[in-house]
Formats: C-alpha cells, sequence, structure tokens
C-alpha cells in the first residue's frame, strides 16, 4: 500500500512544480513593435496598360530569358487582371500558359508581387483573406506615374528563373 501513496505524491509533486514554473515570469524583452502585421502597402491603381507598354515589358522579358537561354511563356493583363497579350516562345511547356496568366492576374488583382505570397506560404503567415492567389515567384506589378497600370506573368522556368525575367520586364516600364 505503500506504493500507491508514494506514486500519488510524487504526481501531486510534479504537478505542482510544473505550475510553479508555469507561473514564473521570464525576463523583460524587446518593446513590442508598433509596425502593423500584414502585407506592405501597395500602389494605388491607375489607367490600363497599353498595347505599346505591354509589348516594351514583353521585349524585356523575352531578351531576358534568350539571354539566359529560357524558353517562357510571358502575359500581360490590366489592374482588373484582362488579358492584353501573352507570347509562347518557341519551346516553353504547355503548362506555362495558364501559370503566366494567373500570375498576372494575381499580381494585378492583389497588387503585389507573387513572390509576396510565396515567401508568406515559406513564413507560415498567409492569411487566408488571399484565397485564389498564385504564390509563386513570376509576377510583377507594371507601373507607370507611381500607378499600377498592370500585371506581367511569366512561367517556364523556376520561380527565381520566372521572377528575374518578370522584374527586368517591369523595370523595363519604369
Amino acid at each position: 500500500m505503500l506504493r500507491p501513496a508514494f506514486a500519488l505524491l510524487t504526481l501531486a509533486g510534479v504537478l505542482a512544480a510544473g505550475s510553479a514554473l508555469a507561473q514564473t515570469v521570464s525576463p523583460p524583452g524587446p518593446a513590442p513593435s508598433a509596425a502593423p502585421h500584414g502585407p506592405p502597402p501597395a500602389p494605388p491603381y491607375g489607367r490600363p496598360v497599353t498595347l505599346v507598354e505591354a509589348k516594351v515589358a514583353a521585349t524585356a522579358a523575352e531578351a531576358e530569358a534568350r539571354r539566359q537561354g529560357w524558353s517562357m511563356v510571358i502575359v500581360v493583363v490590366e489592374p482588373s487582371g484582362a488579358l492584353v497579350l501573352s507570347e509562347k516562345m518557341d519551346g516553353a511547356q504547355y503548362g506555362s500558359n495558364d501559370v503566366a496568366r494567373r500570375k498576372a492576374e494575381t499580381a494585378a488583382n492583389f497588387r503585389r508581387p507573387t513572390s509576396y505570397f510565396q515567401e508568406a506560404v515559406k513564413g507560415g503567415t498567409l492569411n487566408s483573406i488571399f484565397t485564389g492567389a498564385l504564390a509563386i515567384e513570376g509576377g510583377e506589378l507594371l507601373i507607370v506615374d507611381d500607378r499600377i497600370v498592370g500585371a506581367i506573368g511569366v512561367s517556364g522556368g523556376s520561380g527565381a528563373q520566372d521572377g528575374q525575367v518578370a522584374r527586368v520586364a517591369a523595370a523595363a516600364l519604369k
């Protein structure tokens, strides 16, 4: 009979120690940040991208892809996500048509590059409000006069390669 009593006393001691440890105050750390959590501020929407601007961006994207030896699909959309231009380089995989379009639509609809969503998924902070966002690098905003005029989506390589080509294209309009 001593053994069950001993076990009961041991359990009571462990529970009491656990409660005491749970109530200990940790030393003060750095002050909480006053910065708001969530996505960074995005530029406002502007007028729709023109066909001439879409061609400038697509030409820059194609030139970068060729320089690197990559076959890509390049899609440019208006701020609404409506298609302006779609180009499939020789040798690009067929599945990239839809992926490039969705990257461009995601960037335009959510006013941020698709790399933002990719990083949010990696960090475990993707907010459910962004349902439908394609979280793969390669969608970039097209900005003219500090306003979003559209977006470009690139697919055909790795996410990093797609992102590199899309950033070159977006820089061609600035």
